[in-house]
């Protein structure tokens, strides 16, 4: 696995620059392996970027790589930055997402050990030096290995998701509550205690791994990968999957959170599509006649979609539901 480059001016269009980082180091280039996902983050001109190095024995570990003009990539030379896991194995341990806190920086990493897995959180004054602080969460009912965690700030709250691969098809775990840079705490609903914290805003089968960057203005950005685990390379491909279409996050006036496309490209969406139709209090996602996906609602819901070559996206309700699907 490698890391591909693109710039945009308005994460709309899109310009393909050389790739960023290959596995071209012992930590890094297993066979299966390679530079797995991780994040970014500016700080003082230079970009440091956190990923996943597998090595050849599959050792998962975590890695640093850095640029001061954006073309031209470098590994840091003291990788592995996090070269053990803290939980005794490093073979579900990955996906580290770095975001600011005060005048110190967080990681968290997804991880699992004896099939139960966990988000584990890091702290760091340079980026280079970590220094665990234990884990975020940790719970069998998202199954052996939690990915891709994302641990951010929305308004007033803190948001945590991540990515669970418990169930088929996998899903995005979202949960709100308040982070005092050591501990997560979820609201429940309606203030019972014994409530169960965490939800889904994505209920598509088509949307998983999703990273959130924030942007110049301070909104916070969702683009996840546009793909599930039933999905087969067609004759002649190699590859199958995408990026899904920028979504803001925010929250309605009930205080529910949402998705919503970005404001760039709201003027590309529909209010009537011919891939979504409501009947017999079904909402149903259809191509060539044929019910690709659908949906109970009692009531026909507000929706707009956005189509692209052979998928469509789904905002409901304002984007406090949202279904992503191909439909070919």
């Amino acid at each position: 696995m490698h890391w591909g480059h693109c710039v945009s001016d308005d994460l709309i269009t899109w310009e393909e620059l050389p790739i960023a980082l290959y596995p071209d180091m012992p930590y890094d280039n297993g066979t299966n392996g390679g530079c797995f996902s991780g994040s970014a983050i500016e700080k003082d001109g230079r970009l440091y970027m956190f990923y996943t190095s597998v090595s050849e024995e599959g050792e998962q570990t975590q890695s640093l790589a850095f640029t001061d003009d954006g073309v031209t990539f470098h590994k840091y030379e003291g990788n592995p930055i996090i070269p053990e896991c803290p939980l005794g194995s490093n073979k579900e341990f990955r996906d580290p997402k770095v975001f600011r806190y005060g005048n110190e920086y967080r990681m968290v990493v997804g991880a699992g050990v004896h099939n139960v897995g966990s988000i584990l959180l890091f702290r760091s004054a340079d980026l280079i030096n970590w220094e665990y602080l234990g884990e975020l969460l940790t719970d069998g009912r998202f199954g052996n290995v939690i990915e891709c965690p994302n641990l951010f700030p929305l308004e007033d709250k803190w948001v945590l998701m991540f990515s669970s691969i418990k169930a088929m098809p996998h899903r995005v775990i979202f949960a709100v509550g308040e982070f005092d840079g050591t501990t997560f705490t979820p609201e429940v609903p309606d203030g019972q205690p014994d409530s169960w914290p965490y939800f889904t805003v994505e209920t598509g089968p088509d949307f998983y791994a999703p990273q959130i960057l924030e942007a110049p203005d301070g909104r916070m950005i969702n683009i996840a990968w546009m793909y599930n685990w039933n999905r087969r390379e067609d004759k002649g491909q190699l590859q199958v999957g995408a990026f899904t279409f920028p979504r803001e996050m925010g929250f309605d006036k009930a205080g529910r959170l949402t998705m919503l496309p970005i404001t760039e490209g709201m003027h590309l969406l529909k209010k009537e599509s011919p891939f979504v139709v409501y009947e017999s209090g079904h909402l149903k996602v259809k191509f060539n006649d044929r019910t690709v996906l659908e949906r109970p609602f009692a009531h026909e819901p507000d929706v707009l979609t956005f189509e692209d070559v052979g998928s469509v996206e789904l905002f409901i309700n304002g984007g406090v539901e949202n279904i992503t699907v191909y439909v070919c």
